[in-house]
């Protein structure tokens, strides 16, 4: 197991698609680079339960090794992963939504991510306030995704772009009107 970690390890994304294209032992390698990072961002951005954010990770990465010879290697395999994940959150999302108006869905507590105190320090030097799930899950979820790819997973304008597939413009917009939401009801706690 430690010789398969170094292998994997020793390989670009590029790499590890290849390979994963020829033998998907390496799918593996995939999985282990990215799963803690996308688990977070589901967790983040969509209020569901540690279990509920496995299987809609487990779903994504069914859809990644599916689509997997579609991959274009001139793209950034992570913003491509992020897509697919992003799209199957908000998928889980719709359905819980619907599916609870007629019923009581339980959040657990005990599910702590380890974003909870990072601080997003990018909107005033003199103003820091610390992420917390009140404030990120009382903003809208267009708002929400592209605070937690911004400031949590630390993706670019363009990274944040190709994620949302939506222009770099819109996303310098809706992470400005984030900031000054989460600003105010940061305020009032």
């Amino acid at each position: 197991m430690r010789k398969n970690k170094e292998i994997c390890n020793s390989l670009s994304d590029s790499e590890v698609i290849s390979k994963s294209r020829e033998d998907i032992k390496y799918f593996a390698c995939l999985y282990d680079r990215y799963d803690q990072r996308l688990i977070r961002y589901i967790l983040k951005i969509s209020q569901a339960s540690y279990e509920e954010a496995s299987d809609i990770l487990q779903e994504s990465f069914i859809k990644i090794w599916i689509n997997l010879n579609e991959f274009d290697n001139n793209l950034k395999l992570s913003s491509w992963l992020y897509r697919i994940v992003h799209n199957e959150t908000v998928s889980f999302c719709r359905k819980k939504k619907s599916y609870g108006k007629n019923n009581t869905v339980i959040i657990d507590d005990h599910i702590i991510v380890a974003y909870d105190n990072v601080l997003i320090d990018d909107f005033d030097e003199e103003d820091n306030y610390p992420i917390t799930d009140d404030i990120l899950n009382s903003l809208p979820l267009k708002y929400k995704e592209v605070l937690v790819l911004k400031f949590l997973e630390k993706m670019s304008y363009e990274d944040i772009s190709d994620v949302l597939k939506i222009p770099e413009g819109t996303v310098a917009v809706r992470i400005n009107r984030a900031k000054k939401m989460f600003k105010k009801l940061a305020t009032k706690k």
